[in-house]
């Protein structure tokens, strides 16, 4: 049996709905983000797990909760789950960005590896603290279901990462909905992507809720 993990994006928040950047803010699941982690929870609980590996962030504590309860598995924290740091733009909006720091936001949205939000993090950055966890796991579980509860950027920057596509193109290459799963199985011949942001553990009243 190989080693598969599981990635999972953390339920719907305040930021999440209202698209604006939330990296270092620690905020809370809305009624519907708890709602989509009882959804996974009762989609996935069924299968053997290994380990859950988890950004400390109360969205992600909070989505892997009802899950970690069903079977019994204490998560792992970790601090290189956390979601990228925004800096300046924490809480606001893309407009409102492209607006108050417009030189910066254009250096970024065009290569975010090596530019930063202002004041933040560069996703190489990221991916450099990101792969010290999945190492960590590869090294200590070589077979089994893991489950890694994290962050949009971190997410999207980690896949590109596991799968050789350039970091620096992230934000449009791959998908990540709120509670969306995306699983990558490490075989003889390497990393496989499987699934890619898969939301069908969700009902259509919550697949449709309108923000990212």
């Amino acid at each position: 049996m190989s080693l598969t993990l599981y990635f999972l994006r953390h339920g719907q928040t305040e930021c999440s709905r209202n698209n604006s950047f939330c990296g270092s803010i620690d905020s809370e699941l809305t009624p519907e983000g708890l709602k989509m982690a009882k959804a996974f929870a009762d989609a996935y609980s069924s299968m053997d797990w290994t380990a859950i590996f988890c950004s400390p962030m109360r969205r992600t504590v909070l989505t892997a909760k009802p899950f970690c309860e069903a079977i019994k598995i204490e998560p792992q924290l970790r601090d290189g789950l956390k979601e990228i740091n925004y800096g300046l733009w924490e809480g606001r909006t893309p407009e409102v960005i492209s607006r108050e720091y417009h030189d910066d936001y254009i250096r970024w949205s065009a290569d975010p590896a090596w530019n930063a939000p202002t004041g933040g993090e560069m996703a190489v950055t990221i991916a450099s603290r990101a792969l010290q966890v999945i190492e960590e796991i590869k090294q200590n579980y070589t077979s089994g279901n893991v489950l890694v509860v994290s962050h949009k950027a971190t997410i999207r920057i980690m896949l590109c990462s596991v799968l050789g596509i350039d970091v620096g193109r992230f934000r449009f290459r791959l998908g990540c909905p709120v509670a969306s799963v995306s699983i990558v199985e490490f075989t003889s011949h390497g990393p496989l992507l499987k699934v890619l942001a898969d939301r069908s553990h969700l009902d259509e009243q919550l697949r449709n809720l309108p923000g990212t």
